[in-house]
């Protein structure tokens, strides 16, 4: 479970991006953080990865305070961060020959850490067994973001924060990555957070949609969407009226 408990933070001196802001997030949900430019959507996404800390309050995971990143956290961005001078094999195996150099020290792995050989296993799942031997530069993106959710899954989190994962990518790509997304949520009871700046997406991958405001984001706004994340929710009317709900809230705010 995710709680923030009366949340600030700001850069410097200016006006709070969150000020005594509170929200939580239960085990196996799948939300959608949506708002427009510098609402604070990728600052709370790193708050909740532990890169950044509160000016005032607390985040809580499971009970803990969140002060450093989290081993069983894992965060995939929306450039991939892939080496480039590395293969996708190579790519997808880094944190885990990280943890294993570390060991199960509780910070850069967990204290149950035990080394397993499931790389080529992701691969295979994710259909780039045929990519294997090849760098960054010679697939497509969409591939390359399957490598990077590779790497992440490779480490077996329990919370998968995705920060605009697929916005540089076209429309088809975008829509399979979509759904192979909700398959690995689903498969893995992952606790899924997913910042975007479109409303379809937000609707397609948000069963509870957390919408921000331009700061200070002071009290969160959440729309239920429970029919998100189910087969052919894009052809329900479910779908056009949570993404009506969605344009006239942002439009009021």
């Amino acid at each position: 479970m995710i709680q923030l408990d009366h949340l600030t933070y700001n850069y410097g001196q200016g006006i709070p991006i969150f000020q005594d802001f509170s929200w939580e997030a239960h085990d196996g949900e799948a939300w959608a953080i949506l708002g427009p430019s510098g609402c604070g959507k990728t600052t709370l996404l790193y708050l909740l990865a532990g890169l950044r800390a509160p000016t005032a309050g607390k985040i809580l995971i499971d009970g803990q305070p969140l002060e450093r990143p989290r081993p069983h956290t894992g965060l995939i961005l929306q450039d991939y961060g892939l080496l480039p001078w590395a293969t996708v094999l190579q790519n997808a195996a880094l944190g885990l020959r990280m943890r294993t150099f570390y060991g199960p020290d509780g910070k850069h792995a967990p204290k149950d850490f035990q080394p397993t050989e499931n790389v080529n296993t992701w691969l295979e799942r994710l259909g780039l067994t045929a990519q294997a031997d090849k760098y960054p530069g010679q697939i497509s993106g969409g591939q390359r973001q399957r490598t990077a959710i590779a790497r992440t899954l490779v480490l077996e989190p329990d919370l998968l924060l995705m920060d605009e994962p697929f916005s540089s990518l076209d429309a088809p790509t975008r829509e399979d990555l979509q759904n192979l997304t909700l398959e690995l949520w689903a498969e893995q009871k992952l606790t899924l957070i997913v910042v975007t700046h479109a409303i379809e997406e937000a609707a397609i991958l948000g069963q509870k949609i957390l919408l921000l405001a331009p700061p200070p984001n002071i009290h969160p706004l959440v729309i239920e969407n429970p029919e998100a994340c189910t087969p052919l929710f894009r052809e329900m009317p479910e779908y056009l009226d949570i993404c009506r709900e969605l344009r006239r809230r942002m439009e009021i705010g």
